[in-house]
């Protein structure tokens, strides 16, 4: 059973970090929606190696501009190329935070409560795909479920533990049907991420079929 363990956690991985350049690559070629583009945006202003990642894949594609015909380069000087001190500066000030421009300033958030210990704050978005802000505090926990569709979760402050290990601020989880997780949030801190669903959540244990005919009735009300 723990060898069963252990192999499924190290499959996650593996398909998780496919996953995340997926992502990566996608938000660099301008291809998502405004959903996952905030989510992806949030990840690599909190995460250094992602962002190193998305430089990398901004070269590769800025490369394939050479061979569209009709398409002038335009001529630069090296200065152009380098961030003055200044520029520098604007880029670790908070307010660059992608999310911040968005909602505001997160300590005025209204936040709801869906159960104690978990709340949520639902961003609107012009995207088929929901997302939206959750507070766990410390030890909380979110019952055994999985996806219908695919979830992302970024850890903005904080940090949680599932069945695959432990997610700290910059670190982004991507879960699918075929996984099955209970979420805690850290007994010092909690937690907040930003998550994305792209379906209903399917619980298991005692109470799923209460939890799930819940959602099925929450639906209705998007």
């Amino acid at each position: 059973n723990k060898i069963y363990i252990k192999q499924n956690a190290k499959t996650h991985i593996m398909n998780t970090t496919a996953q995340k350049n997926e992502l990566i690559f996608d938000y660099s070629s301008g291809s998502l929606g405004e959903a996952k583009s905030l989510f992806a945006s949030m990840y690599l202003y909190l995460n250094s190696v992602a962002a190193k990642k998305a430089s990398v894949f901004d070269n590769i594609l800025a490369q394939n501009f050479d061979e569209i015909d009709g398409i002038e380069p335009k001529k630069l000087k090296y200065t152009d190329c380098i961030k003055t001190p200044e520029q520098q500066k604007q880029n670790k000030n908070p307010s660059n935070n992608p999310l911040s421009r968005l909602i505001g300033d997160f300590n005025n958030i209204d936040w709801k409560t869906i159960y104690k210990g978990f709340k949520e704050f639902n961003i609107l978005v012009n995207d088929n795909d929901s997302v939206k802000l959750i507070k766990m505090d410390p030890g909380t926990s979110v019952p055994l479920h999985s996806h219908n569709g695919k979830e992302y979760i970024l850890v903005l402050d904080g940090s949680f533990c599932d069945e695959y290990g432990e997610y700290n601020k910059g670190d982004m989880q991507i879960n699918d049907q075929k996984i099955k997780h209970n979420p805690t949030a850290c007994n010092s801190k909690g937690c907040v991420c930003l998550s994305i669903t792209e379906n209903d959540v399917v619980f298991f244990g005692k109470f799923g079929s209460a939890l799930n005919l819940f959602t099925f009735i929450k639906s209705f009300f998007k």
